[in-house]
């Protein structure tokens, strides 16, 4: 289970965020939120910067500051998106570090939550069950 670079890490998982955006329920919610987080991701590394307010993905050029910071391993951050990891339990191991705003990255945890069997359709739709976790 890997991603082959950092192109591949910011479209599949960025993709997560605008299943958020594009859904009716999810979308309007987040979009409330108007927090920007940034997610570095290593093996391989990427960064993934997402404006809720504004609607935008990517990898951070030129758009706002984040309020808030998560590190942590490309593939924790894919497990994480198909409903396998506990974030407070590995925010509190050290295996997801975050820097910042850390209580407004947990209101969004329940609405990301809706997200889950997207991120895991989009992988298997793609032909990239490799990543997909059992």
């Amino acid at each position: 289970m890997a991603f082959k670079d950092a192109d591949e890490v910011r479209h599949y998982i960025g993709s997560v965020f605008q299943a958020g955006f594009d859904d009716p329920e999810v979308g309007p919610k987040m979009e409330a939120t108007g927090i920007v987080v940034k997610f570095v991701f290593s093996d391989p590394d990427a960064d993934l910067v997402i404006d809720m307010g504004k609607k935008e993905i990517g990898a951070g050029e030129g758009m706002a500051a984040p309020i808030a910071t998560m590190r942590m391993t490309a593939e924790l951050g894919s497990a994480y998106w198909q409903g396998k990891v506990n974030l407070p339990l590995s925010m509190a191991r050290g295996k997801i570090k975050v820097d910042g705003n850390v209580a407004s990255l947990l209101k969004l945890a329940p609405l990301g939550k809706k997200l889950f069997p997207k991120y895991v359709a989009t992988l298997k739709a793609a032909g990239r069950d490799d990543l997909v976790v059992a």
